[in-house]
C-alpha cells in the first residue's frame, strides 16, 4: 500500500530527512517513533500530499504522491494530532460538512459517534467540547469516507484511561477490515500493543525497523530478578541466559532462601534509547 524509496526533503538549504526507504503491506499498522522534531510529522505530510518537493519516491495505494489528484483523498482518512474541526457547528454537522468533500458512500453519522461515546452530545456545539471529546470527533471524521489507508498521529492523546482502551480496540477492529494504518506517536505502550512494525525516526533519519517484539527480544536481555532471606531480605539478579551459570542463585535455590522471583523483560521504551541515544519527548 505504501513504498518509500530515497525519499529526501529538508524545509532549508541544510539537509534534515534524509534516506528514507520503507514498505508498509496492506491491513499492517505500522508506527513512527521518535522525539519532537524528528521528522514524524514531516514524513506524514509527504506520505499524505501535503509536501510535495522531496526527492525520491513515495508511492501511496498506487500513486506517487507529489503528482496526486483530488481523487487521491478519497482512499486515504488523516487524524491530525490537533483536531481540525468548525466549533460553532455541532459534531453532526461536522461530519455532515466534512462528509459532503467525499463521492463515496459514507459511514452511518450515527454509527460512528456510538462508536466512540458521543452520540448523546451529538448535537452539541464543538466549543463546547473537551479535548478528548474533540480527540475523538476528529478520529470518526477520518472515517467517514471508509478509507483504505488511516494517517493516525497520537490518537490517544489526551484521552482517559477508558477511552483510550476503546480507541485503540476501533483502531484494532480497522485493521481486521484490511485497513492499512500509519500510527505516529511517542507512546511507546501504544507502540507496542498496536504495531506490527515500528519505525525509530531520530534527526530525519530511520535508525531501526522491525516489529516491536522482534526490537525488544533481539536487542535487550531478559533479566532475572529475585528476592532472598538471608538475616534480612535482600534483592539479586541475572540475566535470564546466564541463570544456569549463577552459582549464587542455584545455592539460594537449593537451600528454599527464594522469597520472590520474575523475569523483567526490558521496553521498547528501553530499546528506542539503547538504539538512538534519545529519550522521547
Amino acid at each position: 500500500m505504501i513504498q518509500v524509496k530515497n525519499l529526501a526533503f529538508s524545509y532549508t538549504k541544510h539537509p534534515f530527512m534524509e534516506d528514507i526507504n520503507f514498505e508498509v503491506s496492506k491491513g499492517e499498522i505500522f508506527g513512527f517513533l521518535g522525539p519532537s522534531g524528528a521528522g514524524k510529522s514531516t514524513l506524514q505530510k509527504v506520505l499524505t500530499g501535503l509536501i510535495s518537493n522531496y526527492t525520491g519516491t513515495a508511492i501511496v495505494n498506487g500513486v506517487e504522491s507529489k503528482s496526486h489528484n483530488d481523487n487521491f483523498y478519497e482512499n486515504i482518512g488523516v487524524d491530525f494530532e490537533f483536531p481540525s474541526l468548525y466549533e460553532k457547528l455541532t459534531a453532526r454537522q461536522n461530519l455532515q460538512f466534512f462528509g459532503s468533500l467525499y463521492s463515496k458512500k459514507l459511514r452511518s453519522h450515527d454509527e460512528l459517534l456510538s462508536m466512540v461515546g458521543l452520540q448523546i452530545d451529538a448535537d452539541k456545539k464543538v466549543s463546547d467540547y473537551s479535548k478528548g471529546m474533540k480527540s475523538r470527533l476528529n478520529f470518526i471524521k477520518a472515517l467517514l469516507h471508509n478509507p483504505d489507508i488511516l494517517f493516525l498521529d497520537e490518537p490517544t492523546s489526551g484521552l482517559d484511561p477508558s477511552n483510550s482502551r476503546d480507541m485503540k480496540n476501533i483502531i484494532l477492529e480497522e485493521k481486521a477490515k484490511g485497513k492499512t494504518i500509519i500510527l505516529t506517536t511517542h507512546n511507546m505502550i501504544d507502540a507496542t500493543e498496536l504495531c506490527d512494525r515500528v519505525a525509530f525516526i531520530v534527526d530525519g533519519k530511520i535508525k531501526a525497523l522491525d516489529s516491536p517484539h522482534y526490537l525488544i527480544m533481539s536487542k535487550g536481555a531478559t533479566k532475572l530478578k529475585y528476592t532472598y532471606v538471608d538475616g534480612s531480605e535482600k534483592y539479586g539478579e541475572c540475566f535470564l541466559n546466564k541463570t544456569a551459570e549463577d552459582e549464587k542463585l542455584k545455592a539460594l535455590l537449593k537451600s528454599n532462601q527464594i522469597t520472590s522471583i520474575h523475569s523483567s523483560e526490558p521496553t521498547l521504551n528501553d530499546i528506542f534509547i539503547e538504539v538512538t541515544g534519545r529519550v522521547l519527548q
